[in-house]
């Protein structure tokens, strides 16, 4: 996908990419970056030249996508960026401006990749399956790990995770389900979606708001995720009957994994246990710079099917205290909660 303004925009995501755009081909983007021209002397000198231009084009999309642009003073920032740059005679020379400049922006989940940094994780990635199993007490259990990466890894979490499911339905559960976001620090969350959506339910489920309160939709369709009016590329799931939800979370329950938490709240009988997440439900938006690097830009807070927005940690309904330590072990006592309040809804 590319954009007027920026040579070679693309889109992969902590929440899915560019929402309001092609949504299917945004969830499973294979982004092959070039690291051709990294570090090249620019034409010029100082700021003048190819480097300072480089510098404002990263400086302009920030201005022009962040989901803080009306809260931010711009022409200030902008002269920080301009002095920390220097005299850059690189593109390369430019990238600790960047950085220090998006920590300026405070929105805690923009980020830049170098172009090696960009190649190494957009390409296929060892991405630990989803896993699903029958608790004692009857009820399914899934746990849904971080997912990035191309769109082969994601194709391979989602087969992976469905077929789990659908061993776990066919053990014989019973009432319910244990869906454990604990430890996913995000990535792609359409994988998780498509993964999760049968136990969601049909119906919307949330949205992204943009920072001039624009919404693109969430929503579940025959077990699928959309994003607005698009399918996304894996095809329609199988229906479970889901009952009550107990959904797991802590201090790493990150972005994209906080936006699968977001997609639970509001749906009736479900609670949430364990700590507050990390604490950006938001989406991010990325751009390929002319070098091959990425600036992800956080363009929308997550919204859940009521319409209340997140943009900080998400506090459980139950709070858990635990130690991660304890996740899969019988002093498991998040799990153990959860299980007590599934049983004490299915007697």
């Amino acid at each position: 996908m590319t954009a007027q303004r920026v040579p070679g925009r693309v889109s992969v995501g902590a929440s899915g990419g560019r929402w309001r755009r092609l949504a299917a081909a945004a969830a499973v983007a294979a982004l092959l970056v070039a690291a051709a021209g990294v570090g090249e002397r620019a034409p010029g000198d100082g700021n003048g030249g190819a480097s300072g231009r480089y510098l404002e084009q990263a400086l302009d999309l920030m201005e022009q996508h962040s989901v803080l642009r009306d809260r931010t003073d711009w022409p200030r920032l902008r002269a920080e960026a301009r002095r920390l740059a220097g005299r850059a005679a690189t593109t390369a020379d430019t990238y600790p401006a960047i950085t220090r400049t998006l920590e300026a922006l405070g929105d805690r989940h923009s980020f830049f990749w170098t172009p090696e940094q960009a190649a190494a994780r957009t390409g296929d990635t060892q991405t630990d399956p989803p896993r699903s199993r029958r608790l004692t007490g009857g009820a399914g259990y899934l746990a849904l790990p971080a997912v990035g990466g191309s769109d082969r890894t994601a194709q391979d979490y989602v087969r992976r995770g469905r077929e789990a499911v659908a061993r776990t339905v066919g053990d014989g559960t019973g009432c319910g389900w244990v869906v454990d976001l604990r430890q996913n620090s995000g990535g792609n969350m359409w994988p998780m979606m498509a993964v999760v959506a049968p136990i969601l339910g049909d119906g919307p489920v949330g949205a992204f708001v943009d920072a001039d309160g624009v919404r693109t939709p969430w929503a579940v369709s025959q077990a699928a995720p959309l994003l607005g009016d698009h399918e996304l590329p894996w095809g329609p799931g199988t229906p479970v009957a889901a009952g009550p939800v107990a959904v797991l979370t802590d201090g790493r329950t990150a972005s994209a994994a906080e936006a699968v938490l977001v997609a639970f709240r509001g749906r009736p009988d479900t609670r949430t246990f364990g700590t507050p997440t990390y604490g950006v439900p938001t989406a991010n938006e990325t751009y390929r710079l002319s070098d091959g690097a990425l600036l992800g830009l956080t363009g929308a807070r997550d919204a859940d099917r009521t319409g209340r927005l997140y943009d900080s940690p998400v506090p459980p309904d139950q709070v858990v205290p635990a130690s991660p330590v304890d996740i899969g072990t019988p002093d498991d006592r998040t799990l153990h909660a959860a299980e007590e309040w599934i049983t004490a809804r299915c007697t």
